[in-house]
């Protein structure tokens, strides 16, 4: 059983020590998904998801990967193609194209997590200056690839990222990393891809510790 959120009351989570082993990391439904509720979820390192009609479901996984900047590992095709100069980087300049790029359902994928609750409450959320997005557009300013997530300190907490041709993601994300803005970039959950460029599990204990730090 977890704890159920009164969404008519202040946000509180419960200890993310209580979070369930299986599935991994879920620690509560209920509340509510605005900007005074994600706010707080984010300082402790709890995020939302949850898919169409179903209750807000609030995560604390373990173990957590994240990527520190310093081990981003960009490949030399990488490289190469951020040398040519064929796409363009930008950040915050249409992030409601890129949360909606996103949603939309990938290969062997039915669904999305990203239903349009959680479409209008990350846009609050950059509206109010707490979120961010990443785009990459090609030589006929068309938006090819990008990524968002919310910022508080020097921590950026990524939420999803596409692409619409090869590489266009990763482009986003060294662009991230080389601002030299963040010190922990939270990727959430592990994926062969994330371990590609860099990402790396740590403990409960130790990803907190970092965000008690950098938030």
């Amino acid at each position: 059983m977890i704890p159920w959120l009164d969404p008519g009351k202040p946000p509180r989570f419960p200890d993310t020590s209580s979070a369930l082993n299986d599935p991994n990391g879920l620690l509560a439904a209920g509340g509510r998904l605005d900007v005074e509720w994600l706010l707080v979820a984010y300082r402790q390192g709890i995020f939302p998801w949850f898919a169409e009609n179903e209750p807000i479901m609030w995560w604390s996984p373990a173990p957590r990967t994240v990527l520190l900047p310093q081990n981003f590992h960009a490949s030399n095709s990488l490289r190469k193609l951020e040398r040519q100069k064929r796409y363009r980087i930008t950040q915050d300049q249409d992030f409601s194209s890129v949360i909606k790029s996103c949603a939309l359902s990938r290969v062997n994928q039915t669904g999305t997590w990203i239903i349009d609750a959680m479409i209008n409450a990350y846009v609050a959320l950059y509206e109010a200056g707490l979120a961010h997005s990443v785009e990459c557009w090609d030589g006929e300013n068309r938006l090819v690839g990008g990524l968002y997530g919310v910022s508080l300190g020097k921590v950026f907490f990524g939420e999803s990222m596409f692409s619409l041709v090869s590489n266009a993601s990763k482009l986003c994300l060294k662009f991230l990393v080389d601002s030299e803005v963040y010190a922990l970039i939270d990727c959430q959950l592990p994926t062969d891809h994330l371990a590609s460029l860099g990402a790396k599990e740590m403990t409960r204990i130790e990803f907190e510790s970092l965000l008690n730090r950098l938030v």
